[in-house]
């Protein structure tokens, strides 16, 4: 019996906590056929895995690589971090549906809410479709690196049916909500996996282009309800929903209470963005194990999405878009670059900046600590500021006697706004306490955000640090542990047919490492800065080093983390495919 490819000798370790064992495993027409000591020699490609891990590819559920991946097959960060396969369409915001004359604007949208860089999506994107089943079958046909699903996004959806300021405005009419169930019909029948929203009210984290929330953001709770009755009555998909108005200093316990009810409602599995552990805070994460157990044992499919990357921020106030809760910072961020440059220079306005800061409305706790402990990176061009370099901008504010706000302003109106930042990780580095909240059967690692935040965030390489960190160096999981939740769990809770599991039968997506060589690079800390994105932008990243293979539909995608430029991936439709 032949094979295209066989990996031989490796440590297996499959996904669903079994535990790990030495085999072989054959490969034949992008699926696994066998698994065992297998003694033929009869392959096209032997890949010797004496001494390496042989795991399910990895499977990122929270991205945002609906534009990159048009431009970029293997949607890095993630694909250089042995990610095979990844959901579209996060938190309502995408591209379809969306009339010709509405592609300007949605694009607008993403390069402030999600930080994607405008002139990259001008300059990237295809926009030969209209509506969803249109953008599916752009998906389908574009050459991909990995395998892919997508949910319905609720932003464009209502904005192509009540136009955006109506849909910000109002809520929809009896007629424009039978539209819009209709189209999430006509959606799902194409091969959506089900709907995403983001909810994080009227002071949302992270606005639109012009400051004003997101459509989603305000749309009413019978409005949700509503795309939940269409899922219910179709009997299936699932939801993913950012449910934040806590993340902007709202209500925690309401808006715990609404994602039960929308589960409940709906009667599918729900993503619940997002779950944390908070540096100092143990009783954060316990609150998300307990309720999420809580949910569960109510027969309640909800599943919390952790961020649980060791993942700092490397910012400057040009791009910086995550301190929206703030009014006074949405003002003075939201523009073009010298309309920002001009504001912070309002002494009025900064000072409302300061007011505001001292009032708890930027939610420090998941983006890296308050502004005195972000550390002044420099500011390429501007010797003169070369004092300051090391500092914190509380050091920076003492020696020059002023605020904190005041001092990071100062820095950035100095150097037009080339000041960089580097604040502590974004949430907890205390492995004990990461450790506790992904021990919920309940909770999935990962947040990537992957294709978004370019300029400040490396988050895609979560799988990377948690094979390092969390299993290797300080043994907090094991190696079944990790697989489990890393490959097989997302892909079962998102409807990812067949993926996520070594077993005969499935497809070949599929990992080879060396665990002792795993790292990113640079180190967690650091970031690299590349010019690789259309229209000349710039973006952060870290590159992986330790995968030996990453296999997509049994062709090698990357070998020794070098991509092979092959794109076996697929548009899994209904998660299959």
């Amino acid at each position: 019996m032949g094979y295209d490819i066989l990996i031989k000798g490796g440590t297996v370790v499959d996904g669903t906590m079994v535990p790990k064992f030495r085999a072989d495993i054959g490969i034949r027409a992008g699926r696994i056929v066998e698994i065992g000591r297998i003694k033929s020699r009869d392959a096209g490609r032997v890949l010797d895995a004496d001494g390496l891990i042989v795991a399910p590819g990895f499977v990122d559920l929270h991205t945002h690589y609906d534009a990159q991946i048009q431009w970029d097959p293997w949607c890095s960060i993630s694909g250089w971090h042995g990610v095979t396969s990844v959901a579209l369409g996060n938190c309502g915001f995408g591209f379809a549906p969306v009339k010709p004359e509405q592609r300007e604007r949605a694009m607008l949208s993403m390069s402030r809410n999600e930080a994607i860089p405008l002139e990259s999506m001008r300059k990237g994107m295809l926009w030969d479709w209209e509506t969803f089943p249109e953008f599916l079958a752009t998906l389908d046909r574009i050459p991909k690196g990995v395998n892919c699903l997508t949910y319905l996004p609720l932003s464009p959806l209502l904005s192509y049916v009540m136009g955006i300021d109506a849909a910000k405005s109002r809520d929809a009419k009896p007629d424009e909500q039978r539209e819009m169930v209709r189209l999430l019909d006509e959606a799902m029948d194409a091969g959506a996996c089900g709907w995403s929203a983001q909810r994080t009210g009227e002071r949302t984290i992270q606005a639109d282009y012009d400051g004003t929330p997101m459509v989603t953001d305000v749309m009413s709770d019978a409005e949700v309800f509503a795309f939940c009755d269409a899922l219910a009555r179709r009997g299936g998909g699932i939801i993913q929903i950012t449910q934040g108005e806590a993340l902007s200093g709202g209500d925690v316990a309401r808006d715990l209470q609404l994602t039960e009810q929308i589960a409940e409602r709906a009667g599918v599995p729900v993503l619940y963005n997002v779950v944390f552990a908070v540096e100092g805070m143990p009783f954060v994460h316990k609150m998300f194990v307990d309720w999420l157990a809580s949910c569960h044992e109510r027969g309640l499919p909800i599943f919390g999405q952790g961020n649980t990357i060791r993942a700092p921020f490397a910012l400057t106030l040009a791009d910086w878009n995550l301190f929206d809760s703030s009014p006074a910072w949405n003002r003075a961020l939201t523009g073009t670059h010298d309309e920002k440059l001009a504001k912070l220079q309002d002494g009025e306005l900064v000072a409302q900046m300061v007011a505001e800061t001292d009032a708890g409305m930027l939610v420090t706790q998941i983006l890296g600590g308050p502004v005195g402990g972000f550390i002044f990176q420099g500011a390429p061009g501007f010797p003169e500021l070369d004092e300051w370099v090391g500092l914190s901008v509380g050091e920076v504010a003492e020696r020059r006697g002023m605020h904190p706000v005041e001092a990071m302003v100062e820095l950035s109106v100095a150097s037009r706004l080339h000041a960089e930042f580097l604040t502590k990780s974004a949430t907890s580095i205390d492995a004990e306490h990461v450790a506790e909240l992904l021990a919920s059967p309940y909770v999935i690692p990962g947040v990537s955000d992957g294709g978004a935040h370019t300029k400040f965030l490396t988050a895609g390489s979560y799988t990377t640090d948690t094979l390092a960190w969390l299993v290797r160096d300080e043994k907090r999981m094991t190696l079944e542990q990790a697989h489990y939740k890393l490959s097989y769990l997302p892909a079962r809770a998102a409807g990812f047919r067949d993926r996520g599991v070594l077993r005969e039968g499935a497809p070949a997506d599929v990992v080879v490492y060396e665990l002792e060589r795993l790292k990113r690079l640079p180190e967690w800390w650091d970031s690299e800065v590349v010019h690789d994105f259309p229209g000349g932008e710039w973006r952060r990243v870290q590159r992986a080093q330790g995968y030996h293979y990453t296999l997509v539909n049994g062709e090698v995608t990357f070998e020794n983390d070098t991509c092979t430029g092959a794109t076996p991936g697929r548009l899994l439709r209904h998660g299959q495919g």
